[in-house]
């Protein structure tokens, strides 16, 4: 009975926790002084670790005119009405020309993202950041980072290709992929970049992160060193004389405070 008492009680003491809703998923005045907001170069940091550790994301797409595509349209038996409709799909990426922040994409010919782009559709990445916690941790997804990059593809070149070692690069990130490379007996293939024209950001709950646009030129002038130094939520960071832990704990999770956290050399979830 005290159990059932006890279980039924947490969603409303986390909800009692949670940013009040205006805050979830838009940032409060500027001149509220309760609340510290990372700025937009620290969330482009984030946002560049995030494409540096991560591998694989959304492509979004949108399908052309069926008047533009008639033969694709009877190959695939695509449907007649999808035309003008968006689609998004998995897809790999790597982190290969990491000095510019434009992702390096193995682009498929017979893919549905790539004929669709190479009939003239806009292209969109979507990547959010997976925090490595231990399967026991709960947390909110909602609270985690995630963001589009905004773009288009272009070729890479053969000098750039070897100037870059894209295709070891990219294996490291997907061994797999080494089976569909350039010049494979599968499918026509090729390596481009996405070169970034847009970034929109949206780091966690609106009252501890930033959510909005990050220019392009910031996105590009972030260093090296400051992607090094940056830790992501639920990044393992060593305390001087301690032990690497895990900020873990149901506490942590509904919003209570991370008891003990601060002991462990941890870098916590929220930002």
């Amino acid at each position: 009975m005290h159990l059932t008492a006890l279980l039924s009680s947490i969603p409303l003491i986390y909800a009692s926790h949670l940013p009040s809703p205006q805050h979830i998923f838009s940032n409060p005045p500027s001149t509220d002084p309760t609340y510290k907001i990372p700025t937009v170069h620290e969330s482009a940091i984030q946002a560049r670790r995030i494409l540096h550790l991560e591998n694989i994301g959304t492509l979004s797409t949108i399908f052309p005119a069926s008047s533009h595509s008639s033969s694709i349209d009877v190959s695939e038996n695509r449907p007649s009405d999808v035309g003008g409709a968006p689609i998004g799909l998995m897809d790999y990426f790597a982190d290969c020309e990491a000095d510019s922040g434009n992702p390096t994409i193995l682009a498929i010919k017979i893919a549905t993202s790539f004929k669709n782009t190479a009939a003239g559709s806009n292209i969109t990445l979507s990547l959010r950041w997976h925090p490595p916690y231990p399967s026991h941790r709960p947390y909110s997804a909602a609270a985690i980072p995630r963001f589009s990059l905004i773009g288009y593809l272009e070729d890479i070149s053969p000098t750039e290709i070897l100037t870059h070692a894209i295709p070891p690069c990219f294996v490291k990130s997907h061994p797999d992929a080494a089976a569909w490379l350039p010049g494979n007996r599968i499918h026509e293939s090729s390596f481009v970049r996405l070169v970034v024209q847009e970034v929109y950001w949206i780091g966690g709950f609106g009252d501890r992160a930033y959510i909005g646009w990050i220019p392009v030129e910031t996105w590009k002038n972030v260093t090296g060193e400051e992607i090094e130094a940056c830790r992501l939520p639920g990044e393992k960071t060593q305390a001087k004389g301690k032990k690497d832990g895990w900020r873990a704990g149901w506490r942590s999770w509904l919003g209570l405070g991370g008891a003990g956290a601060e002991e462990e050399g941890v870098e916590g979830w929220e930002l």
